[in-house]
């Protein structure tokens, strides 16, 4: 005879543990929701008792402000919205500019940090100690004041070939577009095309033969081809070149492009900065990679370039990627300290806008909408980098 074991009482849903969880959950999230409704009505109300219901219609109305420095064309008769987004395309090119920089500096620091050279290492070394022990914003005020605003005047400008160091800035060679210059870049985008082809060719192939090609080295191969051969294709050149030359008379630099001292102190100090970060994070990528690597790669007869190009590096990145990463984003958030130094970019637009309007709240909104959505971009990018070079176990 089987002996059948007691069944278990029900619990009540107000004992039972599972209830008792959501519950807590529905009433947490009841209470956030709560404060912040209550916050929200009480800035309504505020914001109406001052005549500034929340909108954005006032992104309509007429700047009535110069900006300095554009990449798009803008006057004072355009728009808060048109202003806005020339601050937004100003902290793009400083911070795709920075990124790229930084990271060949930081690269080039972090690998002469573990380099044999007793003089190279310590000077890495040193680098690295200076810039990451002195707040940025200092830094960026002493670069500026210190280095950019202590060049001489445009006629006793310093001369390095044909680029030109004055208060006015720095003068570089650069290219006038043509007539042909549109459909130039219609060339570049069918090469830019080919070579994410021949990169996925390659890599396809790769996996069947067990070999990876160079895609790092045919892919971009590819593009600068393409790029050469529609140069030269097209009846007129794409770009009409034009180099500095100092006046005779007035104060401009003629000719050329001038980068302002703002831009040039706040990109190199970003650079400066940051690549210092990096640099401790390529070093302890490379150290993270076990030695035998490297010994094996020797007994193998290659060389130290080829040992860390081929070997160490590729497996290094898995290492380096994730807090790289975050320096990146640090770099594109700290960009917001051109302010102190007049750069116009997001920051000084909206103080702007806000002084004029009074639109604080609808503004702020704006702009950390604005960081946030590069944060997200950015991130995006090299999370999906990171996904494609990690190790995959079989």
């Amino acid at each position: 005879m089987s002996a059948h074991a007691p069944e278990q009482p029900d619990i009540p849903f107000w004992r039972d543990e599972r209830y008792l969880n959501i519950l807590a959950q529905i009433l947490v999230f009841a209470i956030v929701a709560g404060i912040l409704y209550s916050l929200w009505y009480n800035m309504n109300r505020s914001l109406e008792a001052l005549g500034l219901p929340l909108s954005l219609k006032f992104l309509k109305i007429t700047a009535s402000f110069d900006i300095g420095e554009k990449l798009i064309s803008y006057t004072r008769e355009d728009t808060y919205l048109r202003a806005y987004l020339v601050g937004v395309l100003n902290t793009i090119q400083v911070s795709v500019l920075g990124i790229i920089f930084a990271s060949i500096l930081g690269i080039i620091v972090g690998v002469s940090r573990l380099s044999t050279n007793w003089i190279v290492s310590r000077l890495a070394g040193a680098y690295v100690e200076l810039f990451r022990n002195i707040p940025l914003l200092v830094f960026l005020i002493f670069w500026y004041q210190g280095l950019f605003l202590k060049f001489p005047d445009v006629r006793d400008a310093l001369r390095l070939g044909d680029i030109y160091f004055s208060k006015r800035g720095v003068a570089f060679p650069w290219g006038i577009p043509t007539e042909t210059f549109q459909a130039y870049l219609y060339i570049l985008g069918f090469g830019l095309i080919a070579a994410i082809i021949v990169g996925v060719v390659l890599h396809k192939q790769g996996e069947k033969t067990g070999r990876m090609p160079l895609i790092g080295f045919w892919s971009p191969l590819t593009w600068i081809v393409i790029g050469i051969i529609g140069w030269f294709v097209l009846p007129q050149a794409p770009l009409s070149p034009t180099i500095p030359q100092l006046p005779e008379k007035g104060f401009n630099i003629i000719g050329g492009r001038v980068f302002s001292p703002e831009f040039m102190a706040l990109l190199s100090g970003l650079v400066l900065y940051t690549a210092a970060f990096i640099g401790e994070v390529v070093r302890a990528g490379i150290q993270a990679v076990s030695k035998g690597q490297t010994e094996a790669a020797r007994a193998l007869g290659l060389n130290g370039f080829q040992t860390l190009r081929l070997i160490v590096f590729p497996q290094a990145l898995r290492v380096i990627v994730p807090p790289l990463t975050s320096q990146y984003l640090n770099l594109t958030k700290n960009s917001s300290l051109a302010i102190a130094i007049g750069y116009p970019d997001i920051v000084h637009v909206y103080g702007t806008i806000i002084n004029q309007s009074g639109r604080a709240v609808e503004m702020t909104a704006i702009m950390m909408a604005t960081y946030l959505t590069f944060s997200l971009l950015t991130s995006a990018f090299m999370n999906w980098y990171n996904k494609r070079i990690r190790l995959v176990e079989r």
